[in-house]
């Protein structure tokens, strides 16, 4: 049997036997490479691809590898919107006013006044649509009362979700260096937006929505046009590459997944295409696909500076500021059981973090076994005991109002008490992994330091001993009740 194909100079060539075998080698050989190359020719390329129904990871490339977020940093924005709309601070009919800061954000915007407002319904739809920085910015201002502040909320909610290697500095995506994410940690804010809020994640498949006289379309090119998609979200900057978020949902199996850094939103769009119609049919039909566990959150109050923020795991942190209750300090030195004075993390540097420099992606390697209980950190017990000595009267509302923290250092910048936290816990290991990193700003009179710290423990004697087990490993702390 003989076959004719179409040579390279046009030209059309009789192949028999052996040629032809080698000639259907090759051809496979290229198939596969041109299904890899998203991954194998691009740095800043990661994805992967989680069954909604039961947690199974049935692709990972570089998925929890640090990358810029981008505008699906709008994703946790909504996230936090359709939170105020269950608990009631809000409705969709509630006004969003756009102030002069967030009229100027540059595009894709959409190009409000300053001085004007927006419906929440209308801040939904232009969020998930057009992706507009302009009222990302105005989101942020009205829920958190600024940008900056609405951040540190976002980041805390990252954290309680279980997005332990995300920071968000903003509420758009616009380039930040220390704005950071993981295709996992984006996976999971997908699966919570889904699980969460069922009744507003609809709004995430709208094709477009007329504004005024103009009808704004979805940049997400995947609605309705692969089988099953049904959102989520797009993102773009230079830094950061083509970057999407996508749910997809069919015959009883779901999946979401997740594409970042892709060289063009084309290849992006093909890469997300092909993950879907690979795994989306070997996704199981069983499992109840609650998967991300909703925090118990009392409805936040309409001033944001007693919203408590409470980070736990790695990653930069926001800074809390003192103001109301006190606390008293047992001091442990890393040469002695007991002392007065030093806060300094033994001989620990603690570098301001740097952005996150893409590295080359691996071939394709199903990760069959993975699934998300596995980036949860098992707390465990240090067994030692320390003794009491002076006492450090400070004032806080922002810290744990019960229990015990310990602090492991100072430091005039908030960056590198964050870099100290990091260290803390990578030298401490099992010590802290089930402590919740924070830094408070704290007023000598004459200037403002930043105290680094880890709450969560039950009682005094489990934060002694905790700071005790990490004296032996040259780490100085202080324990500490935090009490009304």
């Amino acid at each position: 049997m003989s076959f004719v194909v179409l040579t390279s100079n046009g030209t059309f060539s009789l192949i028999t036997g052996l040629r032809r075998s080698f000639l259907v080698v090759v051809a496979a050989f290229l198939a596969v490479g041109i299904g890899l190359a998203p991954a194998n020719a691009n740095p800043k390329y990661a994805g992967i691809v989680i069954d909604a129904n039961t947690g199974k990871v049935l692709y990972n490339e570089n998925g929890d590898s640090l990358r810029y977020p981008a505008s699906l940093t709008k994703m946790m924005t909504l996230y936090m919107v359709f939170e105020a709309l269950e608990s009631g601070r809000i409705s969709l009919s509630s006004r969003v006013p756009v102030s002069k800061n967030a009229a100027a954000e540059p595009p894709s915007k959409l190009g409000v006044g300053a001085g004007r407002s927006v419906t929440v319904e209308q801040a939904i739809l232009a969020l998930v649509t057009r992706s507009a920085n302009d009222i990302a910015t105005a989101v942020a201002e009205h829920l958190g009362g600024s940008e900056r502040r609405f951040a540190e909320m976002m980041t805390a909610k990252a954290r309680s979700l279980g997005m332990s290697r995300t920071t968000y500095r903003n509420a758009h995506g616009l380039p930040n260096s220390a704005q950071t994410t993981t295709a996992r940690d984006q996976a999971i804010l997908s699966l919570a937006l889904r699980q969460h809020y069922p009744q507003y994640y609809k709004y995430f498949s709208t094709r477009s929505f007329r504004f005024g006289n103009s009808t704004i379309g979805n940049h997400n090119r995947l609605l309705g046009a692969v089988r099953g998609v049904d959102g989520i979200k797009t993102g773009y900057t230079r830094a950061s590459g083509f970057n999407l978020a996508t749910s997809a949902q069919a015959n009883g199996r779901s999946i979401v997944a997740v594409v970042m850094g892709g060289t063009t939103s084309a290849r992006r769009n093909a890469q997300m295409t092909s993950l879907v119609q690979r795994y989306l049919p070997r996704a199981s039909t069983r499992g109840n696909g609650a998967l991300i566990a909703k925090k118990n959150t009392a409805v936040a109050p309409a001033t944001v500076a007693a919203l408590p923020v409470v980070l736990p795991q790695r990653g930069p942190l926001p800074t809390a500021r003192y103001s109301g209750a006190t606390t008293a300090s047992a001091f442990v030195s890393p040469n002695s059981q007991t002392g007065a004075g030093s806060t300094a993390l033994g001989a620990m540097t603690a570098p301001v973090p740097a952005a996150p420099v893409p590295q080359p992606a691996p071939a394709f390697i199903p990760d069959q076994g993975a699934s998300l209980a596995e980036a949860a950190p098992s707390p465990s017990v240090a067994a030692a005991t320390a003794q009491t000595a002076s006492i450090d009267t400070t004032t806080t509302a922002s810290i744990p109002q019960s229990g015990w923290i310990v602090q492991v250092g100072t430091s005039p910048e908030r960056e590198t008490a964050m870099g100290l936290l990091t260290k803390a816990q990578e030298r401490g290991g099992n010590i802290l992994r089930s402590a919740t990193p924070f830094t408070v700003a704290f007023d000598t009179g004459s200037a403002t330091v930043y105290r680094a710290r880890f709450g969560g423990f039950d009682d005094q004697r489990s934060a002694v001993n905790a700071c005790n087990a990490l004296k032996k490993k040259g780490i100085g702390c202080w324990a500490a009740s935090a009490t009304q």
